[in-house]
């Protein structure tokens, strides 16, 4: 397996160096020296990459990447996505009185503001 090809299949996977490493029971140096041609991975290691190919993206185990966390406020406040739905908002009456209904089930932010 050369380095592109492992390289492909963290691509095909959609995972990160440290990733595939967790699944084959490696550091993640390893899966790093291995895409640099630095250390060639052996026929276990090999064996152990097509069968997660074959498994899929569902065989790796991901920690939560970034844009997964929960944004600060500020981090929502920049996002131009927000305000686009904030147009929309205020654009469409209909829309403002659906999404009413929908946001009953949460609660308001500001009631919890001097909590903290």
């Amino acid at each position: 397996m050369t380095p592109d090809d492992i390289k492909a299949l963290r691509k095909e996977l959609d995972c990160t160096a440290k990733e595939l490493a967790a699944a084959l029971g490696l550091e993640q140096e390893t899966v790093l020296a291995w895409e640099r041609g630095d250390l060639f991975p052996t026929k276990r290691f090999v064996t152990k990459m097509e069968e997660l190919r074959s498994k899929g993206r569902g065989a790796i185990v991901r920690k939560p990447r970034r844009a997964a966390v929960a944004a600060s406020p500020m981090a929502v406040l920049a996002d131009p996505e927000t305000w686009k739905l904030v147009r929309k908002l205020v654009a469409h009456a209909e829309l403002r009185r659906e999404v009413g209904k929908l946001a009953e089930a949460y609660p308001d932010p500001a009631d919890d503001a001097g909590t903290t």
